[in-house]
């Protein structure tokens, strides 16, 4: 097996330009650089990630906590994350904590103990004991999706505070509210005044936000809100199918659903049917998540799609800068969602009369703007 010395002896040039070259320690004349890359690939050289892990304190490796890795969105989000970590030579450790906050808690640990340079995480609905081991442990972390909560005084769910030069963690998401009322806006433009809303489960930023924005989109078509039209799913097949159930055997049922994830929406059509109810003849459906079969669904899903490749890329990009910088100040990314117009909600195939008009891609209408990002103050 090809050593440093030797890959040095090929090129010419000594030992320690050859470990600058491979950690970026100090810069290196271009046409050195290359003979030395060019040594490496002639002899096959593997470097010792162990042993230079103990000169440069860094592993060049990134742990990865988030649960339901089988759902099609959080599996955009890890092939985000890893596409990447690899370009910027990270290897990424994977852990699915399965969204119990004990679990999330030990997992996080168990990464953390394998000497991650830093942490991606998408949090539970409660989690404190989360937060309070990575500020107790300054380890660098990136929430993605789910956003943790901050208070009045600046202070995260751990209760530091913001400007007490503690941890800093960023934080990326999509947008949720608007998007959430668009849907709603879209369905009363259709002319329903029962649309209802099952959300995910209580304590996740996604449905609060989710929740705001069915109130907004209410709110904005002149609809009450009526609270027995709001039904918890909790952002599971099973759970949004008693949900829909429920609504059903209401005395004055809903006429449309919204259901604000893919999970849910898979349970929401499966109570449609075993009422034998048709979508939308007699239920419109609109839902929040789009996936890869919606549009193989009779009728068409009409839907909200999340960046969620994007999602992972930036969260890699945030971690990236605050190892670079450990001070800067943290930033929250929220990044924009499209509106992906089909059938489900009841509008007519394309080229039906009455049909809407639609960009070529897959159906898909106008994107929300460009991705906002906002500064804050140190996130603790």
């Amino acid at each position: 097996m090809a050593t440093m010395a030797d890959v040095a002896r090929s090129a010419g040039v000594s030992v320690a330009t050859v470990s600058h070259v491979l950690n970026g320690t100090r810069p290196v004349l271009p046409h050195t650089r290359q003979s030395v890359l060019d040594a490496i690939d002639r002899l096959g050289y593997t470097p010792n990630t162990l042993a230079r892990s103990l000169v440069t304190s860094r592993t060049r490796s990134i742990g990865l906590a988030v649960s339901a890795t089988r759902n099609p969105y959080f599996t955009e989000i890890l092939q985000g994350v890893e596409a990447a970590a690899l370009d910027a030579g990270h290897g990424l450790l994977i852990a699915d904590p399965h969204d119990d906050p004990a679990h999330e808690r030990t997992v996080v640990q168990l990464l953390h103990e394998r000497r991650v340079d830093g942490m991606i995480v998408a949090p539970s609905a409660a989690p404190r004991a989360l937060v309070t081991y990575l500020a107790r442990h300054d380890v660098p972390t990136v929430f993605l999706d789910r956003l943790v909560e901050v208070d009045a005084e600046g202070a995260q769910a751990s209760g530091g505070a913001a400007g007490d030069g503690g941890p800093r963690f960023d934080q990326v998401c999509a947008e949720s509210a608007e998007p959430t009322a668009r849907l709603v806006a879209h369905l009363a433009g259709l002319g329903h005044r029962r649309i209802a809303l099952i959300a995910g489960l209580p304590g996740l930023s996604t449905t609060r936000e989710r929740i705001a924005g069915y109130r907004q989109g209410l709110a904005a078509a002149g609809l009450p809100h009526d609270e027995s039209l709001l039904a918890h799913g909790d952002s599971e097949s099973a759970g949004a199918e008693r949900a829909t159930a429920a609504l059903l055997s209401l005395a004055a049922p809903p006429t449309a659903l919204v259901t604000a994830n893919n999970a849910m929406t898979l349970g929401a059509l499966r109570a449609l049917r075993d009422r034998g109810l048709s979508v939308p003849d007699d239920m419109a459906l609109c839902c929040f998540d789009d996936f890869p079969w919606a549009d193989l669904f009779s009728p068409r899903l009409t839907a909200i799609a999340q960046p969620g490749r994007e999602i992972g890329t930036q969260a890699v990009r945030l971690l990236l800068e605050r190892l670079a910088a450990p001070d800067r100040p943290a930033r929250t990314v929220r990044l924009p969602c499209a509106f992906v117009h089909r059938t489900s909600c009841g509008c007519p195939e394309p080229g039906r009369p009455g049909a809407p008009e639609r960009s070529p891609e897959s159906g898909r209408s106008t994107q929300y703007p460009q991705p906002t990002q906002f500064e804050r103050g140190t996130v603790s």
